[in-house]
């Protein structure tokens, strides 16, 4: 996926909380902000935002000193996701209910300002909607007959109810061999490597990094470790909007995205009112 217009204001608003939460300096601050609108002036109709986007983050990054800025949000999302899916294991659910949840745990971003706070509030309304695009029938028929499944995930909070619906997943083909992949380093609030083993995915299947720290798949960039593991997946699941921004021009019908469009431009490229929730295969 190629940058839309509301893309630039995007980037700079997450760069204007990325040094608000990464220094109280004001000067450092500034720098920050000027650093991004440095490196934002490469932008051009071609780039990919998750791409463009990390690219400038990590120079913000730099330059105000902090390597990880969403440190403490991306704990307190985890520890309130935590509590709220360990409610909801104790009740019956199908895998169906599962997926949804999954879904709905894409809400959990605070990339565009989301209060982790209301977490709760939000799963249970959330509950009560259809999916949009609801392609779950061909994903569990696809996972029939696959030896290996793929699971990309998003971010810190998120990953709980990703580990809930892999709980799922294994329980109901227990002959997949199952990836699990985060990012290498910090990046705003993507899962890394270390948050996974942290939230227990160990025990679901074998955890991989992609082997960069920039935001989705970006195939050119990743480790040769993950790109194998990549190419030979029988079944890729894509979480949230990064993965399918660097994604969605392969056309592989072996990726089926779980996300919420939480962006008019997420929204535009999947023919989808904005806020609508997809389980979609790629054509």
């Amino acid at each position: 996926m190629k940058i839309h217009y509301e893309c630039f204001a995007c980037a700079a608003n997450q760069c204007q909380r990325i040094v608000e939460m990464g220094t109280d300096n004001l000067e450092l601050r500034k720098k920050g902000v000027i650093e991004a609108a440095k490196l934002m002036a490469s932008i051009s109709g071609y780039s990919v935002p998750a791409i463009f986007g990390s690219e400038v983050f990590l120079g913000v990054y730099k330059v105000i000193g902090n390597d990880d800025p969403f440190k403490e949000y991306k704990e307190l999302s985890n520890k309130l996701a935590e509590k709220v899916v360990s409610d909801l294991e104790k009740e019956e659910m199908d895998i169906r209910t599962a997926l949804k949840l999954a879904i709905i745990g894409n809400v959990i971003d605070f990339a565009v300002g989301y209060s982790p706070e209301k977490i709760e509030e939000d799963v249970k309304t959330m509950l009560k909607e259809e999916l949009y695009i609801d392609h779950s029938d061909e994903l569990f028929e696809a996972l029939k007959s696959a030896k290996t499944l793929l699971y990309l995930t998003d971010n810190c909070g998120e990953i709980y109810f990703d580990r809930l619906f892999l709980k799922k997943l294994k329980e109901t083909f227990p002959h997949l061999e199952i990836y699990i992949a985060g990012k290498e380093e910090p990046m705003i609030n993507d899962a890394t490597v270390e948050d996974l083993k942290k939230a227990g995915f160990e025990e679901l299947g074998r955890v991989i990094s992609t082997g960069t720290r920039i935001v989705g798949v970006p195939l050119d960039r990743v480790s040769e470790e993950f790109k194998s593991i990549f190419e030979s997946a029988d079944v890729i699941i894509a979480k949230g909007q990064g993965n399918f921004e660097t994604l969605s021009e392969i056309n592989d019908t072996r990726v089926f995205y779980l996300l919420k469009a939480k962006c008019r431009p997420i929204a535009r490229e999947l023919g989808v009112p904005q806020g609508s929730m997809v389980c979609m295969r790629a054509r």
